[in-house]
């Protein structure tokens, strides 16, 4: 049986004196994939440490709007409670470069991020041995692909004969099957909020002609994920390729990380039975998976802004999902 467990359960009142003070650099440049500027803010907190575990944070925005910015309320949160550094990144969305990126993109750039953080993320105070990754939304379906994905690496992506990722940023002298044989994406823990983890299924179902909402809201014609010339019914192996739900190993084959998935119990987007059923998939396959559920929560319950349509209010809605956040990863850093 899948634990539960409400809000009100996790909440914790820290004093406002014992908040870490922190600094933050916004916008650092970490790839240009096709003239495309990708940055990240990281935030690292004042405590007098010389070493803090990393949090990465994968904004969502049904793969075609927002921009870390979205995270920015939750970036300070988990800074102040925490004593982690925090890298809010950006990435491609499907509607950059003329309405051109394909999904396999923006997972390697998730990826390539990773990536830049272990290699770079010393000179902000972090530890490259203690990274963990977390994302919302399409956020958690990015970062869900990086957990179970990210030792699928070639060199030529998805232009070969086989589906693999190549990662967006690479170190000096490495390929991306260098990084796969070295397992440098490997993670020490995982959560994901309100994901989508079947594109395949959400494809199937019309995602790519207008069911996924956001493509009203960026405005850009729907679209195959793919582009024209891949469809789903001619080619659902690409579709396949880029769902976490059907690249769950064994952990005979491969051990991951302990991951924690979390949904609001109104989420009407993801709903909170498919959030179970891919946790209860990974427990299957033994891997070590949680599930939380916010009891009250609509979809999107961890955003920055205020969100009229869906009733969201970051102040009142985020705290007790970070806090349960916080804990697992103290718990997963600490082994």
């Amino acid at each position: 049986m899948l634990s539960h467990i409400s809000c009100s359960q996790s909440t914790q009142n820290t004093p406002a004196s014992a908040l870490n003070d922190f600094t933050v650099k916004k916008n650092v440049e970490w790839a240009k994939p096709d003239g495309i500027r990708l940055t990240m803010d990281i935030y690292t907190p004042v405590t007098g440490k010389q070493k803090y575990p990393v949090l990465v944070i994968v904004h969502g925005g049904g793969w075609l709007i927002n921009n870390n910015s979205t995270m920015d309320s939750m970036s300070v949160y988990i800074v102040r409670h925490s004593g982690y550094v925090v890298c809010n990144i950006n990435y491609r969305l499907l509607g950059d470069n003329g309405n051109t990126i394909t999904m396999n993109k923006m997972i390697e750039d998730v990826m390539g991020a990773v990536a830049w953080i272990k290699d770079n993320v010393g000179a902000y105070g972090g530890d490259s041995s203690l990274v963990a990754i977390t994302g919302d939304s399409a956020g958690g379906h990015l970062a869900a692909m990086l957990v179970l994905c990210g030792n699928k690496l070639e060199s030529d992506g998805f232009s070969g004969t086989s589906l693999g990722f190549c990662p967006t940023y690479l170190p000096a002298g490495k390929t991306a099957e260098d990084l796969a044989r070295e397992d440098r994406l490997a993670v020490k823990a995982a959560i994901f909020s309100y994901g989508a983890f079947d594109i395949y299924s959400s494809c199937m179902a019309g995602m790519e002609t207008g069911s996924n909402i956001f493509w009203l809201f960026s405005g850009n014609p729907p679209r195959g994920i793919f582009g024209d010339t891949i469809t789903v019914q001619k080619q659902p192996e690409f579709y396949y390729a880029v769902s976490p739900v059907y690249s769950i190993p064994k952990s005979s084959a491969r051990k991951l990380p302990p991951m924690l998935c979390t949904v609001g119990s109104k989420d009407n987007l993801v709903v909170p039975a498919s959030v179970q059923a891919f946790v209860k998939t990974l427990k299957d396959a033994g891997h070590t998976a949680e599930y939380w559920e916010c009891e009250g929560r609509p979809h999107a319950f961890l955003d920055s802004q205020n969100n009229i349509y869906l009733g969201t209010e970051f102040s009142k809605d985020a705290p007790a999902a970070l806090d349960t956040m916080i804990k697992f990863l103290d718990a997963a850093f600490a082994k």
